[in-house]
């Protein structure tokens, strides 16, 4: 199946190839799955300490968190998403960008499931951090801990 959403290409002062290696990351954790739900909460950041991030749990129980980065004057961050509840029951096919990397698209095969809206900057090119971070927390069996 094509992408509803041809890859965008932005100028090399615009990005220095952060937001399609974001995209890409996204969409390798979702991909097949199903989201069951989509919240902000508390995640243990990237230096070890309680951070917030939008968090989608996925239908085998694994978890997708995105943190919003802030580095001087690049930043990237979920200024909002809208998820499409008729389209819960369809196993996610891709993740694609519009409007520069502003919207994104989680989409199934009848459309989207959710979609993003990102603000995001790479400030000073490319001095400065940008790019979600994100973390994949997997599925642990029960009984598998201290295996």
């Amino acid at each position: 199946m094509s992408t509803p959403y041809p890859k965008e290409t932005l100028g090399g002062d615009d990005d220095d190839g952060t937001m399609p290696e974001n995209v890409a990351e996204l969409e390798q954790a979702v991909v097949g799955r199903r989201i069951v739900s989509a919240e902000k909460g508390m995640i243990k950041g990237r230096w070890g300490s309680e951070t917030e991030a939008f968090v989608l749990t996925l239908d085998d129980g694994t978890r997708v968190s995105l943190q919003n980065t802030s580095d001087c004057c690049a930043y990237t961050d979920l200024e909002g998403f809208f998820a499409h509840p008729e389209m819960v029951d369809h196993a996610i096919l891709g993740v694609g960008t519009t409007e520069e990397y502003t919207k994104w698209h989680i989409y199934a095969d009848f459309g989207d499931v959710m979609e993003l809206n990102v603000g995001w900057s790479c400030g000073n090119p490319f001095y400065y951090g940008y790019g979600f971070d994100i973390a994949v927390e997997p599925v642990v069996s029960l009984g598998s801990e201290g295996a």
